[in-house]
């Protein structure tokens, strides 16, 4: 019975430590975005990306470099400074953000597909509008 204890307090500290690192990351990413910062977003990024900016087509399998430089001159001609989120949900190892990107005019309506590897969120599409 002692052993049953042991093992059962194991994976519960085990799955707890899991659990507070995974909501680690995505406190990251909504520093970084509060703060308006592509590069610390792009930290986040999958090795490929689904990009989608306003008025624009999606283009997918972005390498994260290239989606990196994309998301960053977008904050920079748009003046992009702030975020604001919305919701989000998590169904199995995919998670959904929403939110609003923040400039001096109207915004932007900003949703985020991540997805949980090796334990950590990597953002897999990004869709501006």
């Amino acid at each position: 019975m002692y052993v049953m204890r042991w093992m059962l307090l194991l994976f519960f500290l085990a799955s707890n430590s899991w659990l507070m690192a995974q909501q680690q990351d995505v406190d990251e990413l909504l520093t970084a975005l509060k703060s308006g910062n592509a590069t610390q977003v792009a930290e986040h990024f999958d090795a490929m990306v689904d990009i989608k900016f306003p008025d624009k087509d999606e283009i997918k399998n972005v390498g994260k470099n290239q989606a990196e430089i994309a998301l960053r001159n977008f904050f920079t001609e748009n003046g992009i400074r702030g975020f604001e989120k919305v919701s989000d949900r998590e169904i199995g190892n995919t998670m959904y953000m929403t939110g609003r990107l923040i400039n001096g005019n109207k915004g932007y309506s900003i949703t985020l597909m991540l997805r949980v590897i090796r334990g950590k969120h990597y953002i897999i599409t990004v869709r501006i509008n």
